[in-house]
């Protein structure tokens, strides 16, 4: 086993068939805004399987702070952010 230096924050993007259908454009919203603050260094942005929330579509988990985001839009993106740097 090996140990991996890793980000302390991170922004799972569910990528599921429901959320999927959303995520493309929030993925590309969030890698802009976290390369725009100078954050990509300090927040991993990594897509996951899906959460089974396909009713809540598209859903951001925020770790290390274990918060969970349904309906997320472009238009979140700011907070989103804003949540990770408390």
């Amino acid at each position: 086993m090996k140990k991996i230096d890793a980000r302390e924050k991170a922004i799972f993007l569910c990528n599921g068939k429901k959320c999927g259908k959303h995520s493309k454009e929030l993925r590309k919203a969030l890698k802009h805004t976290l390369k725009e603050q100078g954050l990509k260094k300090e927040i991993l942005l990594n897509c996951m399987e899906c959460t089974d929330n396909c009713k809540n579509a598209p859903i951001v988990c925020l770790q290390p702070h274990n918060i969970w985001l349904g309906e997320v839009a472009d238009k979140d993106v700011p907070s989103i952010i804003a949540m990770l740097s408390k």
